[in-house]
């Protein structure tokens, strides 16, 4: 009798959609807590610490020390930065799919650690970059080996990135049993805790490690950044025994594409007047009801001759879909509009950690006898996301509620609002920059390399403006994309809105190597000139500030256009918006 009450008080304490390093059943007093996902936190703390430090001030090396032109160099931060976003939909699939997430987190930290040691070598390798300016004629550009070797590093860290990043906050909820009042408590204490530790990750690479890149070497800040992540990655792997592990439910990803094949297999056939016709084998509590829109799709629940087998069920995924499954991806497809809107506003992000960085690099920033790096100008921007969030949290919520008895903004009002900020911040870009460029051409000459006798505090605005933009339109497109998108396909929503981040970066470059040539002259001036002083970059921040006035009106018609489904409750939703703040860092 006593080895029975044992055996049942060992089943009820374990979880049950979770096994431990065994594969076994995990049992709640071995496994799982704080403490493993505190091991699971360090990593992404320190992959935010070392990736920032880099993408802040790895404009200055490539013009400063590589010699390339000022376009050319912010194109090729903003391309390192969108890759490391799109990269997070690899190591997603390659997780849900394949390795887990544990795995996962484990392959591509040790591949960022390869990055970042091999960034820190080449930095230190004379023969790695080119001789050193002695006046501006003088400058010898960095050749194809030296430019090679360079990116190689670089796109490896942004491979270890995106996988890495695509796995450690689900594998850090993974740690508590949501069926578990405490440890769902718990859980949301971990997502406040992990997005404010890696808001100081930042501000500690937008400060200390920048410091160290201009004042002592950045040799020494990669290797800081190496060291870093091989203790990261070893106090991770110390956690092996401790951790739940979860069996991956297949890729969202791979069911859309299902969708899609089937639909298209059966283009040539017609949708039954009678939508009951179409097939569905869920239960009637998790079904989503035939809508009439993107009726293409509907094709892929037309039940064909040899589509089930002899027991009624599918017989191939990539032929028939239920009516449920082909839903689902009818509601991803409601968010594209509102996807696609929301890309230029990490186009006017990229500015900040690339133009703007190399407009302060031209500027006084001395306060007294210290000097401030110019990436370190960003710190501005991070300082501007949490005191918004604070401002919003403590007093724009409570009035709201009082006011209009709602939990503040709506997710599409908070988009809006990001969008009209970041068009502000990109009009007093374009005026601190006007004056930037004026004091350049009236004191120090279109060529002038010397320090402008103007404070780089003159970009605070631009800064503030676009940080505070941030802090209301990250917020409201994890709401909307996580609200709004099927419970099956959470983590492809997340995966979705990442990829604006990368768009948006992609779009950058793709700008301005637009403007750079239709503006450009014989002598190589125009708006993005090899030497800022020679250009006319303020009139570039106007362009984007006119394309984000059009965007914006563009946004209002989808928005309109838009139905939102039924929100979910207040406690669910903070719950699930605190999880996707993780993410972010993604």
């Amino acid at each position: 009798m006593e080895e029975k009450q044992l055996q049942d008080g060992k089943i009820c304490n374990t979880v049950s959609d979770a096994v431990d390093f065994k594969g076994f059943p995990a049992d709640k007093s071995r496994t799982g807590g704080w403490v493993p996902a505190a091991l699971i936190l360090g990593i992404e703390i320190v992959e935010r610490l070392s990736t920032m430090g880099i993408a802040v001030n790895l404009v200055t090396y490539l013009i400063g020390v590589m010699h390339l032109p000022s376009a050319t160099s912010a194109n090729r931060v903003t391309d390192f930065m969108g890759t490391s976003f799109l990269l997070c939909l690899l190591g997603g699939f390659l997780a849900d799919s394949f390795l887990g997430r544990y795995k996962t987190i484990a392959i591509f930290t040790v591949i960022q650690v390869l990055g970042t040691g091999m960034l820190a070598t080449i930095t230190k390798l004379p023969q790695l970059r080119p001789p050193p300016c002695h006046t501006s004629k003088s400058c010898i550009q960095a050749d194809g080996t030296q430019l090679g070797i360079l990116y190689a590093a670089l796109y490896l860290i942004a491979l270890g990135t995106g996988g890495l990043k695509s796995s450690v906050s689900g594998f850090g909820t993974d740690q508590f049993d949501e069926t578990d009042e405490e440890e769902k408590s718990q859980m949301a204490y971990f997502f406040n805790r992990f997005f404010f530790f890696i808001s100081l990750g930042t501000l500690t690479a937008v400060t200390v490690l920048v410091y160290i890149q201009d004042e002592v070497g950045r040799s020494w800040a990669y290797g800081i950044c190496t060291a870093s992540m091989v203790i990261a990655v070893v106090t991770f792997l110390s956690g092996t025994k401790r951790y739940r592990y979860k069996k991956s439910m297949g890729s969202p990803i791979v069911h859309i594409l299902q969708v899609v094949v089937a639909a298209w297999r059966k283009r040539k056939m017609h949708v039954p007047y009678d939508v009951s016709l179409l097939f569905e084998d869920k239960p009637e509590s998790s079904r989503i009801h035939h809508t009439d829109q993107f009726h293409v799709l509907d094709k892929a629940a037309i039940v064909a001759q040899g589509d089930l087998d002899n027991n009624g069920s599918v017989a191939n995924p990539w032929k028939l879909c239920s009516v449920t499954r082909v839903e689902e991806v009818k509601m991803m497809v409601r968010l594209l509009p509102i996807w696609a809107t929301t890309i230029l506003f990490w186009t006017t992000y990229a500015q900040l950690i690339t133009f703007s960085v190399e407009q302060a690099s031209t500027m006084n920033r001395s306060i007294g006898k210290f000097q401030i790096p110019a990436g370190s100008l960003t710190v501005f921007f991070v300082a501007a996301i949490l005191i918004t969030l604070a401002v919003y949290d403590r007093f724009i919520m409570p009035f709201w509620k009082k006011w209009k008895g709602q939990q503040g903004f709506s997710s599409l009002q908070r988009i809006a609002i990001g969008l009209v900020l970041s068009t502000f911040g990109m009009v007093a870009a374009a005026i601190s920059e006007r004056k930037r460029w004026t004091v350049a051409k009236e004191v120090a000459g279109s060529s002038a390399t010397t320090t402008l006798p103007l404070s780089a505090f003159l970009l605070i605005p631009q800064f503030f403006l676009v940080g505070s933009g941030e802090a209301f339109i990250y917020t409201g497109q994890l709401d909307f994309f996580i609200t709004q998108s099927p419970k099956s396909m959470k983590t492809m929503s997340t995966g979705l809105f990442l990829t604006t981040l990368s768009m948006g970066f992609f779009v950058s470059s793709f700008l301005v190597m637009v403007v750079k040539k239709v503006t450009g002259t014989e002598v190589g001036h125009g708006w993005l000139a090899d030497n800022i002083n020679n250009g006319r970059l303020d009139c570039f921040y106007g362009l984007l500030a006119v394309l984000g006035v059009i965007n914006f009106i563009v946004y209002l018609i989808f928005a309109y256009w838009y139905k939102p489904r039924n929100a979910k409750p207040s406690v669910q939703m903070e719950t699930v918006v605190n999880e996707s703040l993780a993410e972010r860092n993604c």
